[in-house]
């Protein structure tokens, strides 16, 4: 379906779209648990280990668990429909976070929790990608339609979600540990999951058609074959260490300034600025590319987290969290709407997912190391773990940005994803 659009396309015109608020509403209840998961683990585990180190470990096989699995779980919503692998993934995931979590209460030993951690990972239902792929099937390109002006809007909203629920879920996930019980974090996500991902999958007026079975002269390939998606893959791995390192390091930082309460107020001023940023970013009718904003943003976001290791009072580290929040909602939103380009349309919740499971192993990363790096060395130096991610991710990026040019109109090669599909230009 299609839109009528003026040339400057807003937040008001997108909800207007036919549908849209079917799976808006289900799908925000659904994605909420994903901002808890990772917070709601360190939590417990470090209640009853006492290490960060430990807890970073057990949330970081969680986390590589999503990462690995999780493109595959995109590739086969893809080929079968959402609802075909939602169904089982929250039935799944909810057994095992309460698994997990009863194994960290009784103390079990460690390759128990690491066990039990890697189907919670890998269970995690990928609403935010498949809400994505919703709007992408909606007002994305067809053979009979060009992409509606609103795609880059629906990017920014999506954006604007996500940095809602890791403001709310942070701070929900950590008043209810610290509140209630170290385990009612984890119990609450796996219920959230639960109901709001069966919600979910129950709209399926609006979820994408599944695509033609493979043949063998149009085989089914990853999204990841193309060569901008692995550049973006690179780039949010270092968003994913800017999340995992904030949520351990500031975790660790206001128990070693013995406030622990002051952790979910920091964190949320951190996402709320990413918010804030997304928001803003959708109301915009931009001129230069994603390409070129996705680059700047990505700048300003190593320079902002450049300063986190050696700020030492709540107000400053306020301050430059929310200066750090305020660079990630550009680089995301930038980076989600390049895959409208890029990535052929049977392709797409794939190539979402891969994004996201990029952000999951990043924060994975970040999380082990700022764990181990805080319990060694005090909460100061857990910072340098999203300078370094950023620095890394931002050379890659430099150095491989043409790949991310869209896929050129002129000729065509066989993708492997369906049907024919225009090669890209380097």
């Amino acid at each position: 379906m299609a839109n009528t659009v003026t040339d400057r396309p807003g937040y008001g015109q997108l909800l207007r779209t036919p549908g849209a608020w079917t799976f808006l509403l289900p799908g925000f209840a659904a994605r909420q648990p994903f901002a808890m998961l990772t917070i709601g683990i360190v939590l417990l585990v470090q209640h009853t280990t006492g290490s960060y180190g430990t807890a970073g470990a057990v949330a970081a096989v969680a986390g590589v668990s999503m990462a690995l699995v999780a493109p595959q779980g995109g590739k086969l919503a893809d080929r079968f429909g959402q609802r075909a692998v939602l169904l089982p993934g929250v039935l799944l995931h909810t057994v095992s976070v309460s698994a997990l979590t009863a194994l960290a209460l009784a103390d079990a030993p460690l390759w128990a929790l690491f066990a039990a951690a890697v189907p919670t990972g890998a269970s995690v239902p990928q609403i935010g990608p498949m809400v994505r792929a919703r709007w992408a099937a909606m007002l994305g390109a067809t053979p009979d339609r060009p992409a509606s002006p609103l795609m880059s809007t629906a990017a920014a909203f999506e954006s604007v979600t996500d940095e809602f629920t890791f403001v709310l879920g942070p701070v929900i996930a950590t008043a209810l540990c610290t509140g209630v019980h170290p385990a009612a974090g984890l119990i609450t996500e796996a219920a959230l999951t639960l109901i709001g991902g069966l919600l979910f999958a129950a709209q399926r007026a609006t979820q994408p058609a599944p695509r033609p079975a493979a043949t063998a002269d149009r085989p089914h390939t990853s999204a990841l074959s193309v060569p901008g998606v692995r550049v973006l893959v690179v780039a949010f791995l270092g968003i994913g260490a800017v999340f995992g390192g904030m949520q351990v390091s500031l975790t660790a930082f206001s128990q070693e300034i013995g406030h622990p309460g002051v952790n979910g107020l920091l964190y949320g001023i951190f996402a709320a600025g990413n918010m804030l940023a997304g928001i803003v970013c959708g109301a915009i009718a931009w001129k230069s590319s994603p390409q070129r904003r996705l680059v700047v943003g990505y700048m300003a976001l190593t320079l902002m987290a450049s300063g986190l290791w050696a700020v030492h009072s709540v107000p400053l580290l306020a301050g430059l969290g929310l200066l750090v929040g305020l660079c990630i909602a550009p680089a995301l939103i930038s980076g989600y709407t390049l895959v409208e380009s890029l990535v052929p349309a049977g392709a797409r919740t794939e190539a979402f997912t891969w994004l996201t499971g990029a952000v999951a192993l990043g924060q994975a990363a970040a999380v082990t190391v700022a764990g181990q790096l805080a319990d060694a060395h005090g909460a100061s130096t857990g910072f340098l773990v999203p300078l370094a991610g950023t620095v890394l991710a931002l050379a890659t990026l430099l150095a491989l940005r043409s790949r991310l040019a869209p896929r050129s109109a002129g000729r065509t090669v066989a993708r492997g994803i369906g049907h024919r599909e225009p090669v890209m230009v380097d």
